[in-house]
């Protein structure tokens, strides 16, 4: 009896709930600022709230009304919301080996982002098989209201708070970087995801300073996803031998 309560789906959803609380750190005050740039940028609050709810990437969605709002072409805004999310596709295959089988996942994994992706992958190996599955449902399912609504509030009130506290402006972007640095800083201490990383932040910075600052994020992504594939596959046919 015991066991059937401690493994309890909603018990196991509400632990994932209360370990995605820290996010909101993070995603909070970007959702609000790009609820604020959404909203300067001649988009209603519910085209906004709708945007953060169905494409729900914080960098691809800044991306995505900048290019609109220039008049830019729908196929190209397309194109570039795709080329800086393709980082998920590294992010499923680590996951799926955590995961159990369901057909709920490609439902599911609409609330995988850069932040649930580096605390799941911490904690989901200290939780039982039987846990994992709703555990992932109340962390993203968090994140994913939070996002909304945070972008529904900086929509409507997003300017008068910046108006009421100027230095918020300047730091609500900064604010999920920040959060993301602190979770995956931990992964430094693995040697094939610190040379995979280091090599992501060599790459961009590299793109940046010769002028491709607008493909550094999803070129960095690719070199460094193919490192850290390389190193493992060299690690393997090594041990092998």
């Amino acid at each position: 009896m015991n066991q059937v309560v401690s493994h309890s789906p909603w018990r196991s959803a509400l632990q994932g709930v209360r370990e995605a609380v820290p996010l909101l750190g993070g995603y909070i005050p970007v959702a609000l600022s790009f609820g604020l740039v959404a909203s300067q940028a001649g988009f209603s609050t519910w085209e906004a709230t709708a945007i953060s709810a169905l494409i729900y990437a914080g960098a691809s969605q800044f991306l995505f009304v900048g290019m609109i709002a220039t008049g830019a072409p729908l196929w190209l805004v397309v194109a570039m919301t795709l080329l800086i999310n393709v980082r998920h596709v590294v992010y499923g295959p680590n996951l799926a080996e955590l995961l159990p089988r369901s057909r709920h996942w490609p439902w599911l994994m609409h609330g995988l982002t850069d932040q649930v992706f580096a605390l799941a992958l911490t904690r989901l190996p200290q939780l039982p098989d039987a846990k994992r599955f709703s555990w992932f449902v109340g962390a993203s399912l968090l994140a994913w209201g939070a996002w909304a609504v945070g972008t529904a509030v900086g929509a409507t009130a997003g300017e008068t708070f910046t108006a009421r506290w100027p230095l918020l402006g300047e730091i609500m972007p900064f604010a999920l970087p920040a959060l993301f640095l602190t979770m995956v800083a931990p992964r430094f201490t693995d040697k094939r995801w610190a040379v995979a990383m280091g090599l992501t932040i060599i790459a961009a910075l590299c793109l940046t300073l010769t002028g491709w600052g607008n493909v550094a994020i999803p070129l960095a992504a690719a070199c460094g996803a193919l490192c850290f594939y390389l190193v493992k596959f060299e690690k393997r046919r090594g041990s092998n031998e």
